[in-house]
């Protein structure tokens, strides 16, 4: 099967537009690359699903700690997959690594497993797909981009926003054409009510779950029922709450959209204001400034409440001297300064070259498109030697700032980080925040920097 063959609708001609023709006009039957999974819940099928719509890829094994959901998984990846062959299952990912001459591995578990599972991947010689945010402490995303060089492993990560057909479009029109002018302000937002908040009762581990496995080496908290799919994000023991899940969307977007590294400095406040009856310590209300020169880019989040525009409940606002672009995974709107029309657009959906999306459980729909593409913008990578548009380094800059802004609204001061030196400037208390401890016997990769 050639790829001009297999690719198609909206996602296909956008990434034709975007690498040019040539980049995926191969004239040699496409290589079929063995796949692995390794988290095998909500997002890790999805980002597997989308993989497989776009390429005849064999997928040869899966690793999940919950043997329940191990199970599922295998069923619909025989469904779906070309040879309707059933995966070999594994409850241990360093089993399934040595067992599997693996091309590929995707890795959708929660945050506190990507950069062990992402580095014993590149070590087992697989290119990588990690899920945002790449890491939960600063060093353990400088020892995943040391960890891709070293091996020489294309590594992309589910930023899959600089996908998004519409965001590309309105980058194009408005960002690189000059039409907003100047930039010096920008706001970013999630008023969602997505923080998990309950007192659910310690109870027995199920059988079917590995709960030791599943905790590796995060703090291991009582039991308290399924951790997955949302209990575990309100926790800071697996990640980093909203500030690590949402922000750095936004704060990624932002920086591929205007060309941005590092912030020179980052501040953050906030906490736990208004949900203080359960048992989530991840923070419901938290403003944080990322600066830049001339720019500083803000952002705030509130699980209550109301929005500040409820048309753009999860975006990001460019404030440009000519016009502002308010955009999210939904839409753009551009409203020119002065006179001028405004220019509104919408998310690209592939209901009618992707039929089988409609019949996905907890698909989201209006990001299916953008992580098609994303999955050939990384086999192109992978076929070409090159990077990824989402590639670990950049992953890590984003991630590392929202986990940043975390620290600053711990320490109660702005933090200035140097990706040189790997410390805090002028803050060695702080600087020791940059590596979480972790349980034994599991061992931090900062060791190997």
């Amino acid at each position: 099967m050639q790829r001009r063959h297999f690719l198609k609708g909206t996602t296909a001609s956008l990434l034709l537009s975007t690498l040019g023709a040539k980049a995926l006009d191969f004239t040699d039957p496409l290589k079929t690359y063995r796949v692995g999974l390794i988290g095998a819940g909500w997002y890790g099928k999805s980002d597997l699903f989308r993989l497989i719509q776009v390429s005849p890829v064999n997928v040869v094994a899966l690793c999940d700690v919950d043997k329940n959901m191990l199970a599922g998984a295998a069923e619909m990846v025989s469904q779906r997959q070309q040879s309707r062959a059933k995966p070999k299952l594994y409850t241990d990912y360093r089993k399934m690594l040595a067992d599997n001459k693996l091309d590929i591995v995707l890795i959708g578990t929660p945050d506190h497993w990507h950069a062990l599972t992402a580095i014993e991947a590149m070590k087992a010689g697989a290119h990588v797909y990690v899920q945002k945010p790449i890491s939960v402490d600063v060093l353990e995303g400088e020892a995943m981009v040391a960890a891709a060089r070293k091996y020489n492993r294309v590594v992309q990560v589910g930023t899959q926003r600089k996908s998004t057909p519409h965001l590309i479009e309105a980058k194009k029109k408005f960002v690189d054409t000059g039409m907003l002018g100047k930039i010096s302000h920008v706001e970013m937002c999630c008023y969602y009510h997505m923080r998990a908040n309950g007192n659910p009762a310690v109870e027995p581990v199920p059988d079917f779950l590995d709960y030791e496995m599943w905790t590796g080496p995060a703090p291991l908290r009582p039991y308290d029922g399924i951790p997955h799919k949302r209990w575990w994000r309100t926790f800071m023991e697996y990640g980093n709450g909203i500030m690590g899940d949402m922000c750095v969307h936004m704060l990624d977007t932002v920086r591929w959209m205007l060309q941005l590294g590092w912030p020179k400095r980052i501040t953050s406040t906030g906490g736990i204001y208004l949900q203080t009856e359960g048992k989530s310590n991840i923070a419901d209300t938290q403003t944080a400034i990322f600066e830049y020169d001339n720019l500083n880019c803000v952002w705030q989040h509130r699980s209550w409440g109301t929005p500040a525009d409820p048309k753009y409940p999860w975006a990001f606002t460019l404030y440009g001297e000519k016009g502002t672009l308010k955009a999210s995974t939904m839409s753009y709107d551009f409203i020119p300064q002065g006179k001028g029309e405004p220019i509104h657009g919408d998310v690209v959906y592939e209901k009618e070259k992707y039929p089988e999306d409609l019949k996905e459980r907890d698909i989201e729909l209006n990001a299916a498109p953008a992580t098609r593409l994303h999955m050939l913008d990384f086999l192109k990578a992978i076929e070409t030697g090159g990077r990824p548009v989402a590639d670990i380094e950049e992953g890590h800059i984003s991630t590392a700032s929202c986990i940043l802004a975390n620290l600053s609204m711990q320490t109660g001061r702005a933090l200035v980080y140097d990706p040189q030196k790997r410390i805090i400037v002028g803050d060695p208390q702080a600087t020791a925040l940059l590596q979480r401890p972790y349980r034994q016997p599991w061992e931090h990769p900062a060791a190997s920097l």
